[in-house]
């Protein structure tokens, strides 16, 4: 036994340098997350990934048309940011349904912050625009690198469907230009009103009607071609994929409408020829100066990509009982707009009705991405001649009628209800995205987010607490029948103590103190606290001092472990005028036990 006692020993510590030594292929798929499901790659997910891919495929030629018209760069754009994208993100992305591209928010913000150029009319918009896309690709790849995807998180859901909310309605207004057939311009809404206003006598009849057949039929598909489909003997699932379509049909029969009957002579807006081929790989010029001005616009872009990107791929993996990993996630998008930005796109980010198609369709794995890509590479190619005749009002009808669906002012309604903070959080990034415009918009949501964070920790639910009668528990005197002393006082903090909210906390035990004369004791409650900072323990000191000198002790309870072990590396415990116990329960008999006894 004692000769095999070091062999067993040195075999044990061989296992534990094992453990703990990550293997060098789960480090590779870490980075790479395709690999897990290349390894595992079936016939079947093959022919699942292939039928999603050309259905996507469909859906976002027309898609990719309209967002590069509304970002405000010439349509092959949209193309070119709808096929390299898509790769990068099926190596690096962790979700297996996200279909990453052109979207309408980042198109919006796209095109804001290159028309904050317009002055400088030696800046091109496409070298702009892949600037734009490298620096969010950049930004977020060092934010996944460096694991800071939570940074996400403070940007609240109110103030983000606000914003959601209000860049809709000014992408729907900046296309009624291309429906009406006039010039209007404007970085909000009241400018883009006032110069519709002001141009509406020179509305191109032959627009207005082609524009509005297109909205009409956009609109009644989205309830209508489903139930027909159906009526025609299509499988109801069939049917729901199919009517996401629709504006591919429209784009068919617009496109032929206006070159069978010359409509361009009538004065009607065609997007014009369209370059067959696929661009050739560079990066954008280096500016130093461009490059500072779009700097901020493009972190923007990716903050506000990022948090739609994710949203959408948590929501696809929970009905597969999936997950994706937030900051891989980061990475992942990242990647793909520096491939926007190298192939002569612009910011793409996880679009939400593609990836619901992409989703029902039944894409078992990112394949379906790479599908995608082929098949718009091959449309630069084969259909370029054919998209010189679509016109510029079928390709706004689409926009016009995708955005709307964005619109949600219930969650106005919602706020109302339930915290009057984030209804100001919400409304004042409605408002001053309407007014102002994107950028400032985005931004006050960002400052809001944060401020209504703080806010709320900044006040911190304190609560007076007495035992409930023939049980060990204490909840809140005004809530619960409850039993209490008149020389104790017993308060529950239900916020971790820091520098914004400590004073708070004192200014609560002063008011306490100044009410109850007869007091002796008082007892801090922590189970709701996690962590105590430097600055809140320095008020805790102070209320300690000011007790002592009042002659009442003060307690603590049920301090969790990391807290305490806070505490122990400081004085605090030593000049404590009271005792920490392990529980309310034993502090407050205690306590009052002793003040019968007294």
């Amino acid at each position: 036994m004692d000769g095999k006692t070091p062999d067993s020993s040195n075999h044990g510590s061989r296992l534990i340098k094992q453990t703990d030594k990550v293997p060098r292929p789960m480090r590779l798929q870490s980075i790479l997350p395709c690999i897990k499901w290349i390894k595992t790659y079936r016939r079947t997910d093959f022919v699942s990934d292939g039928i999603a891919a050309v259905i996507v495929t469909v859906m976002l030629i027309p898609q990719s048309l309209a967002y590069a018209m509304l970002a405000g760069l010439p349509p092959e754009v949209g193309l070119y940011a709808s096929i390299l994208p898509l790769v990068a993100y099926a190596i690096f992305g962790t979700s297996n349904t996200l279909s990453v591209g052109p979207v309408a928010v980042a198109s919006l913000m796209t095109a804001s912050a290159i028309q904050g150029l317009a002055a400088q009319q030696t800046v091109d918009p496409v070298v702009a625009a892949m600037i734009l896309a490298l620096l969010s690709g950049v930004f977020l790849v060092l934010l996944g690198i460096f694991r800071f995807g939570f940074l996400a998180n403070f940007l609240s859901h109110p103030v983000v469907s606000g914003f959601i909310t209000a860049s809709g309605i000014i992408i729907a207004l900046s296309q009624l230009k291309h429906i009406l057939g006039i010039n209007a311009s404007g970085d909000n809404a009241v400018e883009l009103l006032e110069t519709l206003y002001a141009n509406i006598g020179e509305t191109n009849m032959t627009t207005l009607m082609l524009g509005l057949v297109a909205l009409i039929f956009l609109f009644w598909s989205r309830s209508n071609l489903k139930k027909l489909l159906i009526v025609c003997t299509i499988a109801e699932d069939t049917a729901a994929i199919l009517s996401k379509t629709a504006p591919v049909i429209i784009v068919i029969l617009t496109t032929a409408a206006a070159y069978l009957l010359e409509l361009d002579q009538n004065g009607l807006a065609l997007v014009g020829e369209v370059p067959a081929g696929l661009p050739g790989l560079s990066l954008p010029t280096w500016d130093m100066d461009l490059w500072q001005q779009l700097l901020m616009p493009a972190i923007l872009i990716s903050v506000i990509g990022y948090v739609e990107s994710v949203s959408v791929g948590k929501t696809l993996a929970a009905k597969r009982r999936q997950k994706i990993e937030p900051n891989q996630e980061l990475i992942g998008l990242g990647a793909a707009n520096v491939a926007s930005a190298v192939s002569g796109g612009f910011p793409v980010t996880g679009g939400f009705s593609r990836s619901i198609v992409n989703f029902d369709a039944g894409a078992e794995t990112p394949a379906a991405s790479f599908y995608t890509a082929m098949g718009i590479a091959l449309a630069t190619f084969a259909m370029a001649g054919l998209l010189a005749y679509l016109p510029k009002a079928t390709l706004a009808a689409t926009i016009i009628v995708a955005v709307l669906g964005l619109v949600d002012f219930s969650i106005l309604k919602k706020c109302w209800l339930f915290s009057k903070s984030d209804f100001t959080a919400a409304f004042s990034t409605v408002t001053l995205t309407l007014l102002v415009g994107v950028e400032l918009g985005v931004m006050c949501g960002v400052v809001a987010s944060i401020a209504l964070h703080l806010y709320k920790t900044s006040r911190p639910h304190i609560a007076e607490v007495g035992e409930i009668e023939g049980s060990e528990h204490f909840r809140n005197i005004n809530r619960h029948q409850v039993i209490t002393h008149t020389a104790i006082l017993s308060l529950r903090v239900d916020e971790s103590l820091y520098f914004a909210n400590a004073s708070y906390l004192e200014d609560e035990v002063l008011s306490k103190l100044e009410k109850r004369k007869d007091l002796k004791h008082i007892i801090l409650m922590c189970t709701a606290i996690n962590e105590i900072d430097i600055s809140a323990l320095e008020v805790l000191e102070t209320i300690n001092l000011r007790l002592r000198d009042l002659g009442i002790t003060f307690n603590l309870s049920e301090v969790k472990g990391p807290v305490m072990d806070t505490l122990e590396k400081t004085d605090f415990l030593e000049h404590l005028n009271g005792e920490v116990f392990l529980t309310q329960h034993i502090a407050f008999h205690a306590i009052a036990d002793r003040s019968k006894e007294q």
